[in-house]
């Protein structure tokens, strides 16, 4: 297991945010297109400069890895409806975090670099890890349970 990361992360207070935005995924594939759609959505008024391609796939990435990994593989009747997943977007001068609350206390593992590159997934960490200038993961606190895999982009610049 991963120990949680928490280098690079600003305050994940949405107070200190100059802009902050966040959305209910439920537990469901199709809620990758439904995230991908509120982050474009939210992008396009914040002024994130050339990085909006890359934050755009690093959700999306983020948001199947919790569909994926962090439900457990037998969901309750009438589950598919809840909102297990959240999606948060927050931007402070000069930088944006996107984070993905997920119901799992496992740490998220990213796939070992020898394994098949023909495989068709697996390795959607590494894609966060290239495009992303940190990122990281925290237990959620207060009881609740679950854990944040958060990726932050410097703005104004190219990584």
């Amino acid at each position: 297991m991963l120990k949680p990361l928490r280098q690079g992360l600003p305050p994940l207070d949405p107070e200190a945010a100059s802009e902050a935005a966040s959305c209910a995924l439920p537990a469901r594939y199709d809620a990758v297109r439904e995230a991908r759609r509120f982050t474009r959505s939210t992008l396009g008024h914040w002024d994130v400069g050339d990085r909006f391609d890359d934050i755009a796939l690093v959700v999306s990435e983020l948001v199947t890895n919790a569909l994926r990994h962090a439900l457990p593989a037998e969901l309750p009747s009438g589950a598919g409806q809840s909102a297990p997943v959240r999606l948060h977007l927050l931007r402070w001068t000069g930088r944006l975090v996107c984070s993905v609350r997920d119901p799992s206390d496992e740490s998220p593992v990213p796939r070992e670099t020898e394994d098949d590159f023909s495989a068709e997934s697996g390795r959607g960490l590494l894609l966060v890890e290239s495009l992303a200038d940190g990122w990281g993961w925290h237990p959620v606190t207060g009881g609740a349970g679950g854990k944040l895999v958060w990726a932050l982009f410097r703005l104004g610049s190219t990584k």
